[in-house]
């Protein structure tokens, strides 16, 4: 009897918890936890704080009752979460695409709110299963919370084709959860993430020796992963040359300013042969017959005479009115067929345009918004014995995407080449994000990757995610390495996020078994 007691104290929710809506404070309250995340992320780097942040959201969800409840608290979270994190969106609709300021920041809060369903979903569905399932506390924090996050994260990366940018495992880059990129990607690492929260918020019942060792597991087990290889050395290295031209973005599509731009990219590339010289996305900012006359021709003339290869950010054009945002090569053979890589994945409002709303990006009045999309599937270009595959821009923040190329080429890519310009965004995080989301790309794929930005992060990222150079930011300079491409298959390429989502099921499913066995049990001392 008395044990019976302790257990059904340790485990009901709290009576302060209890209502089917959450007060004004509560809410409040979610929305500064969430928004609490941005400091787990770069240049910040306080990663341990996300576990905190979540283990509150937890407790409120998992001490309460109502599902009503859970979806508020959880669509707050994730409303504070996001417009923390990607705030920076502000200076592009206010100082880029000329919006005044109280529509620029109903436009952040209106993306907010959309973004914040996701965490309504993983609450949401996790409350309405524990009480279906009649789930005990440990089932709850401990797998359903956590995986329903991750599959909520996961689903912000492809619905209405998807903006997963500060999902929770990108935080954890350096930290001890990263050995299981390789395998369970980012995705799967979020899962891990609202794991170690669950564990904290097991810390208020009564047998918390079980939570604290789970968490200690998890960490060394990553740890411990941090030291396998997965991927080895292929070929010979490649020396490489990337460009940080620092062009003001509100002069790079001035034509008052064209000549300057081009001429700076000119004399920056002709500066010093390489095997590889990457410029960022759109260096070039016109179309291929705008430009004067002789210009790709004294490049292809450079890259003959130097054994170069030249990687050139700039738009194409396949007809009237259809374009595409693109990196194309100039190689030291000019009778070799010339490479392009189309960019996929198009920004919303920035590159493509959502039925119906062309009134709006009309209003915004910006270069290259109705850009082609390229095809899925794109090749890898060779620079000597090495295979290069491009994406553009925030294309890197789809792991699954470069997994799926790797996977299915003939020849899958030894390394990684990132070509952005996040000079829309002003000095903001965005940068260090961004840095952030290519090194767990290295981790996922074991490939190296180059990064060739307008502004920053130019950057040299090994395989095993450590950042090799980096050229200060918001700074012209050409940063100069070699770079020793890898071969090999990680779980995660050969798998891509299917592999997390199967574990997912699987913890699911012992989630309802510990229901039905709960369910079974003539006390409730099985509980925990």
């Amino acid at each position: 009897m008395i044990l019976r007691r302790r257990t059904q104290a340790a485990t009901a929710p709290d009576p302060a918890l209890r209502g089917t809506r959450p007060s004004f404070t509560a809410l409040a309250c979610a929305v500064v936890a969430g928004g609490l995340s941005l400091f787990s992320f770069q240049p910040f780097g306080w990663w341990p704080l996300q576990f905190v942040s979540l283990a509150w959201l937890f407790y409120q969800v998992g001490m309460g009752s109502a599902t009503r409840r859970a979806i508020l608290l959880g669509w707050a979270f994730g409303f504070g979460w996001s417009v923390a994190g990607m705030h920076w969106l502000y200076t592009f609709m206010t100082r880029f695409a000329h919006l005044p300021a109280i529509l620029g920041a109903i436009g952040v809060i209106l993306l907010g709110l959309y973004m914040g369903l996701f965490g309504a979903f993983a609450t949401g569905v996790a409350t309405w299963l524990r009480r279906r399932w009649s789930l005990p506390v440990s089932a709850f924090l401990l797998l359903v919370l956590p995986i329903l996050w991750g599959v909520s994260e996961w689903m912000r990366g492809w619905v209405f084709t998807g903006f997963p940018w500060a999902a929770s495992g990108y935080a954890h880059d350096g930290a001890p959860l990263a050995g299981f990129a390789p395998l369970i990607g980012v995705y799967g690492i979020g899962v891990l993430v609202a794991m170690c929260a669950g564990c904290l918020t097991m810390l208020t019942q009564r047998r918390r020796l079980p939570a604290l060792a789970l968490f200690a597991v998890l960490m060394l087990a990553g740890a411990g992963l941090r030291s396998v290889e997965w991927t080895q050395a292929s070929g010979q290295p490649l020396t490489v040359r990337l460009l940080q031209g620092n062009i003001p973005q509100d002069r790079k599509f001035d034509l008052a300013f064209l000549t300057s731009i081009l001429e700076t990219y000119q004399n920056m590339i002709t500066a010093a042969p390489s095997d590889l010289i990457a410029t960022p996305e759109t260096a070039i900012p016109i179309f291929a017959h705008q430009l004067p006359q002789g210009y790709l021709e004294g490049l292809q003339r450079f890259a003959a005479g130097t054994g170069s290869t030249l990687a050139l950010g700039m738009p194409l054009l396949d007809g009237p009115g259809k374009y595409s945002n693109s990196l194309v090569t100039v190689t030291p053979q000019a009778q070799a067929q010339t490479y392009r890589y189309d960019k996929t994945h198009l920004v919303p409002f920035g590159e493509f345009i959502p039925p119906g709303f062309r009134w709006f990006t009309d209003m915004l009045n910006l270069p290259l918004n109705d850009a082609t999309r390229g095809a899925e599937m794109q090749q890898p270009f060779a620079v000597k014995d090495q295979l290069v595959l491009p994406n553009i821009c925030y294309e890197d923040v789809f792991g699954e995407e470069i997994a799926y190329r790797l996977r299915n080429a003939p020849r899958p890519a030894t390394m990684l080449l990132n070509v952005s310009n996040l000079s829309w965004y002003g000095q903001s995080t965005a940068v260090p994000q961004h840095l952030q989301i290519s090194r767990m790309r290295t981790l996922e794929t074991g490939r190296p990757m180059l990064r060739a930005t307008n502004d920053g992060a130019t950057a040299v990222i090994d395989h095993r995610g450590r950042i090799a150079q980096v050229l200060p930011f918001y700074k012209e300079g050409v940063l100069t390495a070699t770079v020793q491409g890898t071969s090999g298959m990680t779980p995660f390429i050969r798998c891509g996020n299917y592999l997390f989502l199967g574990l997912g099921v699987l913890g699911l499913a012992g989630a309802w078994l510990s229901g039905r066995m709960r369910k079974r049990t003539p006390t409730p001392a099985a509980e925990e």
